[in-house]
Formats: structure tokens, C-alpha cells, sequence
């Protein structure tokens, strides 16, 4: 198979299979995808570093330097729901990777003048092109994980690569405690090592950018979900609905929202929470005590991800989700070493809730995929709106601890959608959906595939179709 050549980036709206894909063919597609998560994953553990570092460099206060949380996730919104989505549904998903990977390079370059300047109105802007760019990474990347492949897998999937993901969140408190804080100290000299840091990834991301442009991966266009949708969820479905009456997925966009939020306010005020609650506590070494929650919650993804070989995803959502609000609830009056203990477990059981909301909000869409996708997405602007309810909070009671009520109240809005998939017929029903026929572990040839998407097919036999993943047979 040739892995690597120049072609098209436009794919029109063929069926591709991908759905149909063995896990050993898709090995190569989502080897590459996942990078992206350890990228932003990477750039989400740096900026709850930069939070606290711009506080004591810069001398703002909490709630001024949520600005950069509201630049970063604010972006989201109008990555997913607009100019990214619009390109994922006109050119597929190669091209909304290769958008976002250029914004992301121009974000961190744009990161240098800033740190000349010492201006925080200048990270923010950086920031905010770091996020679209990023936005648009996560509008792809996440149903892109979810499609190719066996149907039953999904959530799996997506669960991995988000583990990924988290691994990059604990290299970013890493970095920032041993390089932001440790080498120069808590000074402006320590803005400095900013620049070079973001100018080695703008540089990556840049040469990615290239990989991607060349690689030969597995298109999934509308036309296919529609075909996968069939083959789990029959004719008939929610893919024949309108996009506006699709209920249960902006459940799934407000679930997201809040709790996207709650994590984020979280993590950017970790390093707060803890010099606060715990004596004799240093900003570096609150962000080492942020890089071992972060490896938790990595740990959390492993672990949720083995768990969900065995138990259905909505059940292990609804068990993290649940000790999510228990162990935040208890982080507020606690102090000392448990209360860094509370928030810890917090950060180990919010692990696989994100993907699995995706996962789970976008099945049995069809065509509706990539728009459903983009709401789901969208929903993580609540990263932009929380973290500053919480930052206030936590300035007018100066006290962060009590400000975790603000994640708490959210979580259990949240808790609503994971109580519905797994109590409500509709949503239960839908969420369980996962085929028949699909190639999975060897269980099914690929003709016994093709002749089940066959029938499904008005227009004629798979084999009448035009398929965009190419196998050289020579």
C-alpha cells in the first residue's frame, strides 16, 4: 500500500468503507491522528502552567488570567461550527487536519513577539490562533476516530487516543515546572524560555502539516456515515431526521459544555488550589503536584479504556462522571494533603468522559456526522466560560478551594446526560446500536460486509461505488 504521494485533497461525497476497514488497516490512518492528540494535549498542560506563570510575571489576578482560557477554548466555537466544519464537510478530513495544523503553527510562532513584548493581550492572541487551530484538529479528529473502523469499537478507540492526549498534558506542567519556573525562577527572565519552547512547535506542527498533505488515508465522507448508519442503526433512523431535531445530541453539546468547562477551570487553577490549601508550597512544585494529577488522569484513560472491553462505555461514563462530582465536592472543605488528594481523583475519574460524550453524542448520526460532530465540539467552549465564573469566585472569597462549588454545580448538570443514556430507552437504545457484519477481529469477511451494504444501498452493490482508500495490490 502506498502510505505516502501527492493527490487531491478533494474527496466529493463517494462511499468509502471505512467502516469496514479491518483494526490492522487502520492502524496506519489513526497512528497519524493520534499525534494530534498528544499535540493538543501538550498545549492544554502548558497553558494551565502559563496561567499561574502569568500571574506572578506579569502581576495580573485570577480572573484576568482566565483570558487566556477564554481565548484558547473561545476559538472553539467558531473553529467547529464554522470555518473548520465547513471544510470538513466540503473537503474531508485531510484538509481540516492540514487547516488546523497551519493555524497552530502560525499561533505558536506568533508567540514570540509576545514574549518580547511581555504583553498578556498578546498571548491571548496567540493563544486565541493556537485554539482555532486546535478546534479545528479536535472537530476531525474525534468522529474521524469513531468512523474508521469497527463500528464497535468507537468509543475504544477514541478512549486511546484521548489517553494519548492526556500524556500530552502531562509533559506540558512538566516542561512548565523544570523550564518556566525552575531554570530562571519566578521572573519575567522566565518569559523568555516561552518563545523558544512555542517556536520548536511551531516548527513540528509546520513539518506535520507536510506528512499529512502526502499521506494516503482512509476519506469518510457523508455518503459513508449514511451507509454505516444503516448497517447499525437501520433504515429509518435519526439519519433520516433533520439536523434541528436531533435532541439527544445537543444533550450530549450541553453535556460537553459543562463539563469541558468544569475540567479546564480545574486544571488551570490547580497550581492555585494547591499553594493555597497545602503550606509551604511553591508554584514549580504545584506544578509537578499538576503534572501527577494530569499523569492520573492519562492513567484513568488507560484504565477506562481496558474497563470498556468488558462493560458498555455509558456505564463507565456514568461511574466516572459520578465520582467526578463526589471527589470535586469533597476538594472544597478538605485542606492539606487530602484535599490535593480529592482534586487528584477528581482529575483521575474526568479521564473518559470527554471522548466518550463524543462517542456516544454522535452515534447512529449518518450523515448528520461531521455537523453533529462540529455542535459536540462546539460544546467546549465552556472552557472559556467557566474557568473566569470560577476565577471571580475564587477572587472574591480569595479562596479557590471554595470555588470548586462552580465546577461541582456543572458536573451534575452534566450527570443528566449520562443518567439519560443509560436509564433512557431512547438514548440507551441508540447508544447500544453497534451492527451487525462489520468487520471485527476476523469475525467477518469483506464480501459478507459488502453484500450487507449491498442491500442497504438503493443505487446499486458496494462494488458499484467509488472508493477512496486505495490498496495496491501489486
Amino acid at each position: 500500500m502506498a502510505r505516502f504521494r501527492a493527490h487531491s485533497l478533494k474527496i466529493g461525497d463517494r462511499v468509502t468503507n471505512a467502516a469496514q476497514l479491518t483494526m490492522r488497516e487502520t492502524i496506519f490512518p489513526l497512528f497519524l491522528v493520534t499525534i494530534l492528540y498528544f499535540l493538543w494535549g501538550f498545549a492544554y498542560g502548558l497553558l494551565d502552567t502559563l496561567n499561574k506563570h502569568f500571574q506572578i510575571n506579569l502581576g495580573i489576578t485570577r480572573t484576568r488570567s482566565s483570558g487566556l482560557q477564554a481565548a484558547y477554548f473561545g476559538a472553539y466555537p467558531l473553529a467547529s461550527l464554522g470555518y473548520a466544519n465547513w471544510v470538513l464537510r466540503h473537503y474531508g478530513y485531510r484538509a481540516t487536519f492540514i487547516l488546523g495544523l497551519t493555524l497552530y503553527g502560525i499561533g505558536a510562532f506568533m508567540m514570540w513577539p509576545a514574549a518580547l513584548k511581555e504583553s498578556f493581550g498578546g498571548f491571548c492572541g496567540a493563544t486565541f490562533i493556537i485554539g482555532s487551530g486546535l478546534g479545528s484538529l479536535e472537530t476531525a479528529a474525534n468522529p474521524y476516530m469513531a468512523v474508521t473502523g469497527p463500528p464497535k469499537y468507537s468509543e475504544l478507540r477514541i478512549n486511546i487516543a484521548q489517553a494519548v492526549q492526556a500524556i500530552g498534558t502531562v509533559v506540558g506542567p512538566v516542561l512548565g515546572s523544570y523550564v518556566f519556573f525552575n531554570e530562571t525562577g519566578e521572573s519575567v527572565d522566565a518569559l523568555k524560555t516561552v518563545q523558544w519552547v512555542y517556536l520548536a512547535i511551531g516548527c513540528f506542527v509546520f513539518c506535520l502539516a507536510i506528512v499529512f498533505y502526502f499521506s494516503v488515508i482512509p476519506e469518510v465522507t457523508d455518503a459513508d456515515m449514511g451507509q454505516q448508519a444503516d448497517l447499525t442503526h437501520g433504515t429509518n433512523g435519526d439519519d433520516d431526521k433533520p439536523f434541528w431535531k436531533q435532541y439527544r445530541l445537543f444533550h450530549a453539546s450541553w453535556a460537553q459544555f459543562a463539563y469541558t468547562g468544569s475540567q479546564i477551570a480545574i486544571a488551570g487553577y490547580f497550581i492555585n488550589y494547591v499553594t493555597e490549601i497545602r503550606p509551604n508550597t511553591s508554584s514549580a512544585l504545584g506544578a509537578k503536584f499538576l503534572a501527577i494529577a494530569q499523569g492520573c488522569f492519562a492513567a484513568g484513560r488507560f484504565s477506562g479504556s481496558g474497563i470498556m472491553r468488558f462493560i458498555r462505555p455509558r456505564w463507565v461514563f456514568l461511574c466516572y462522571l459520578s465520582c467526578v462530582i463526589i471527589f470535586c465536592a469533597a476538594s472544597i472543605t478538605q485542606r492539606g494533603n487530602i484535599g490535593l488528594a480529592m482534586l487528584t481523583l477528581t482529575l483521575f475519574f474526568e479521564s473518559v468522559c470527554f471522548p466518550t460524550i463524543v462517542a456516544l453524542g454522535i452515534r447512529g448520526l449518518g450523515r448528520h456526522t461531521k455537523r453533529g460532530a462540529g455542535v459536540i465540539v462546539g460544546g467546549v467552549v465552556g472552557g472559556a466560560c467557566i474557568p473566569p465564573i470560577l476565577a471571580a469566585v475564587a477572587d472574591r472569597r480569595n479562596s479557590t478551594a471554595f470555588a470548586m462549588i462552580v465546577p461541582v454545580m456543572f458536573f451534575i448538570s452534566a450527570e443528566t446526560y449520562a443518567l439519560a443514556v443509560n436509564f433512557v430507552p431512547s438514548y440507551r437504545d441508540r447508544a447500544d446500536k453497534i451492527g451487525q457484519g462489520v468487520i471485527a477481529d476476523g469475525a467477518a469477511s469483506r464480501n459478507d460486509v459488502e453484500k450487507a451494504a449491498g442491500e442497504v444501498s438503493e443505487e446499486g452493490s458496494v462494488d458499484d461505488k467509488a472508493v477512496v482508500y486505495e490498496i495496491d495490490n501489486a
